[in-house]
């Protein structure tokens, strides 16, 4: 592969992740109403069993190519259990049983601990301003999770629970990053796949206790809110962003992938300004600078160098 090829690729790679940080950010607004209404299994198993239904349509049409024969699904399938599954598990009732405090600056480390995993298990060691620029953006994070000031639940299964999300977010990248035989379509639709398989499972035992099994059932076509949440989650999160981020990640590795997740706070809280009308401080500028500035640094290239990581297995 000769420099500008490399440098086309890297390009396209990081404006995979950061469309799909955008993405992710603008779920706040569709989902802000309807988390306070509904359950958490309820929301997840609409939203995984709708990605489903349309990636097997576009697979059906030929829009999308799978193809899962002669290739080993232990990798994958382990990271389609860590995210969405342990994920989702972990950050609901993290969520629940802790502070907005807590749970923002919990979550902010994703990127520390990605970039130890990826040392340790792919052996992509961070160049320092890399390791400066995922710095700024976590500091940029923590500045947006403890503006309205910090308050602790000191709740030790909270604190497990979004540590534990952490960490399978983390083991997520990098297991995604080893399943390189598989596209990004492939790898997306495995993760809707087991998501819908374990929410609607759980979703169908909670309602099944409570005796509103129909309820559930209908929810989508007779509440209009829901349906635009879950149609949002959907298209927007679960399968177009995801299917960047996957690409992303195959194409500019672990550990700056992750540094665009102080984008996706970013678009929630700008967002929340330009379209709700909410407030905007000097704290939150200089966090947004922190972020921006982070992120650029994190994927930064030296002078006249070209990151063309090789792939996982092949070094």
């Amino acid at each position: 592969m000769d420099k500008n090829t490399g440098k086309t690729k890297q390009l396209l790679g990081c404006m995979a992740t950061l469309a799909a940080s955008v993405l992710f950010g603008f779920s706040f607004l569709f989902t802000k109403e309807t988390v306070d209404r509904v359950s958490a299994l309820t929301l997840l198993s609409w939203r995984f069993v709708t990605a489903l239904i349309v990636m097997s349509i576009l697979w059906l049409l030929g829009i999308i190519k799978l193809s899962f024969r002669g290739k080993r699904l232990k990798t994958v399938l382990a990271m389609a259990i860590v995210q969405p599954v342990v994920y989702f598990i972990g950050e609901s009732i993290g969520m629940k049983l802790t502070t907005a405090s807590e749970s923002g600056t919990i979550i902010a480390v994703v990127p520390i601990v990605t970039l130890i995993f990826s040392s340790i298990f792919l052996k992509e060691k961070p160049l320092r301003h890399q390791v400066a620029g995922i710095a700024l953006s976590i500091a940029g994070v923590m500045c947006i999770a403890l503006m309205k000031g910090f308050s602790a639940s000191l709740n030790v299964v909270g604190y497990i629970m979004l540590f534990a999300a952490v960490t399978a977010d983390a083991a997520y990248a990098i297991l995604s990053r080893k399943a390189s035989e598989f596209s990004s379509f492939e790898k997306t639709y495995i993760m809707a796949a087991m998501g819908a398989a374990v929410f609607t499972a759980g979703a169908l035992i909670e309602h099944g206790a409570n005796g509103t099994i129909m309820e559930y059932i209908a929810l989508p076509f007779t509440d209009m809110q829901f349906l635009t949440a879950v149609l949002y989650l959907a298209l927007g999160c679960q399968t177009v962003a995801f299917i960047l981020h996957n690409y992303g990640i195959s194409v500019i590795g672990a550990n700056r992938s992750s540094s665009f997740a102080g984008i996706t706070t970013l678009t929630s809280v700008l967002s929340g300004v330009i379209i709700l009308g909410e407030s905007f401080s000097v704290l939150q500028g200089i966090a947004t600078l922190l972020i921006l500035i982070g992120a650029y640094e994190a994927n930064r290239l030296p002078r006249g160098a070209v990151a063309i990581e090789p792939e996982p297995g092949k070094r």
